[in-house]
């Protein structure tokens, strides 16, 4: 399990000031190995230890943390996103009946004949996710 101070650590490593929502998000991001997890389910988990933080609050945190390198967004589809723990390049099984993410390893996946990207960018990551029924 992991201490106060190393979720202070982590925050300020990433550059983030460490507030107390931010912590307290942190907490429950991070204390139990790697997750999925989307803004709503985050939320319900802030209410359900008596921690007062707004949706709103959810929301933008996980965007900061996300932007720090801390998470990974991984949008399915228009209306959702989940933020994942693991950062390391991998890709995802989405089991869409029961809206769960599950990691496939990044060798796992061949990709062949990527195209070159347009000039003056280059490409960062290749995200696949396979969506199971």
């Amino acid at each position: 399990m992991r201490t106060y101070s190393q979720f202070l650590e982590q925050l300020r490593s990433a550059g983030l000031r460490p507030t107390r929502q931010r912590l307290a998000l942190s907490k429950l991001l991070f204390e139990n190995g790697d997750r999925h997890v989307t803004a709503e389910v985050l939320h319900a988990e802030t209410q359900a230890a008596n921690m007062r933080v707004s949706l709103a609050t959810v929301y933008n945190t996980l965007h900061q943390f996300t932007s720090a390198g801390l998470l990974r967004e991984i949008v399915i589809g228009t209306a959702r996103s989940y933020f994942d723990t693991n950062t390391s390049d991998h890709h995802h099984f989405y089991f869409e009946k029961a809206g769960v993410l599950e990691d496939i390893e990044g060798d796992d996946i061949r990709i062949e004949g990527l195209p070159d990207a347009p000039a003056g960018v280059d490409i960062k990551r290749i995200d696949v996710v396979v969506r199971v029924a």
